[in-house]
């Protein structure tokens, strides 16, 4: 399907960890995904797996980790999500939300208390920035923390947090003297309740919840050493990174259905394969799968480099996001009916990629953030 070879500049290592990361999607994920996503159900069992895999927190260089390239992280993260957005999203928040900053600017106490049960997929982690009065503009958070002799203690809640339910350790952000800090809290301090949020109707394979936090006294050596929105925002642009890969995994998947259905599907006496509205539609979706998958390759390689700006995150996030939108979308019009179908998968990679598109930096907030960079002029 593909018009470029696409790993032709990865490396034999890389393909050996993509190949081992498609057999584990095939094995572990494919046979319960349709199950699990009717049901709401996540199973904290599949981190395990990932640990086991040591494919969690791949760009880190210590405790174990695969000390990995980001273009590999994408790679993995594309795979993934080609069974299903909540299970890369599962992998996403654990390596780039709650791994890395622990990574970057945990204290040697917090590294080594934490990193290695994160990696091996016994801790479940979870990243809590987005309040209820604060989605898009972080920065107006009211969770609040004040300094003692001995700790901190953290007031306050956070609303759509991707594993909170589950989590045993948590990245919380707070303002204190009205300064943004980053905290690590674990399931054993006093104070803290993780609800998870019914009902929803995406994302239906990763458990959301909310953090509340009353009175939570935490230690001095669990404070990260960054300051300011730089930290959320440094992590923020890690895992967006994976998602530009990721939710190409979960278009390309839809693509490769509706190529197999078009083959057996039989229209006005001929294969649907033949037909020349499919034809042009195919030749459109393939090329901005690989537009777009090129992009972020290209992107990945500068972050790999360290030459990346922060505008190449927000452009490739949105496109990709918006692209595979338009072929999922696409590919359940071609299906008619059957695209409804869970048999063909294609309408739950479409109403996950709604959530997708939105989470991490609205497809809006990301346009604001290219014409900031463009016109030298904030408009928010």
């Amino acid at each position: 399907m593909h018009l470029f070879k696409l790993y032709g500049k990865c490396s034999s290592t890389q393909r050996a960890i993509l190949r081992s990361v498609k057999s584990f999607c095939e094995k572990e994920l494919v046979p319960r995904v349709r199950s699990d996503y009717k049901n709401e159900h996540t199973d904290k069992t599949i981190f395990k797996k990932m640990g086991d895999m040591g494919i969690l927190g791949p760009t880190i260089k210590e405790y174990g980790c695969l000390g990995e390239s980001y273009m590999t992280y994408g790679l993995i993260a594309k795979e993934i999500e080609s069974i299903d957005s909540g299970y890369r999203s599962m992998y996403s928040v654990q390596s780039s939300l709650v791994m890395n900053p622990i990574s970057r600017y945990g204290s040697l106490d917090v590294k080594e208390k934490y990193l290695e049960h994160l990696k091996n997929g016994d801790y479940v982690g979870c990243f809590g920035l987005t309040e209820p009065n604060a989605g898009s503009d972080p920065s107006s958070m009211t969770t609040v923390a004040h300094e003692t002799d001995t700790h901190y203690i953290l007031n306050g809640t956070k609303t759509w947090i991707s594993n909170a339910p589950i989590a045993d350790v948590m990245i919380v952000w707070a303002k204190m003297n009205d300064v943004i800090h980053g905290f690590v809290l674990d399931r054993e301090m006093k104070g803290i309740s993780t609800p998870k949020i019914d009902g929803k109707l995406s994302l239906r394979t990763s458990v959301t919840g909310m953090i509340y936090l009353d009175d939570v006294s935490v230690p001095k050596t669990h404070k990260l050493s960054v300051i300011g929105m730089k930290g959320p925002f440094s992590c923020l642009n890690s895992a967006r990174l994976g998602i530009s890969f990721g939710v190409l995994g979960a278009a390309e998947a839809c693509i490769q259905k509706t190529l197999s259905y078009a083959g057996d599907r039989v229209i006005f006496g001929e294969p649907l394969l033949k037909k020349q509205l499919f034809q042009m539609k195919m030749a459109n979706m393939v090329s901005e799968y690989n537009l777009a998958l090129l992009a972020a390759m290209h992107v990945a390689e500068h972050a790999d480099n360290d030459t990346l700006h922060p505008e190449m995150i927000s452009l490739v996030k949105r496109n990709s996001c918006e692209k595979s939108l338009y072929i999922a979308r696409t590919c359940r019009d071609i299906l008619g009916g059957n695209g409804i179908s869970e048999e063909y998968d294609i309408f739950r990679h479409l109403c996950n990629l709604e959530t997708v598109s939105t989470y991490e930096g609205t497809h809006d907030i990301h346009s604001l953030i290219l014409g900031a960079h463009i016109c030298k002029e904030k408009a928010f």
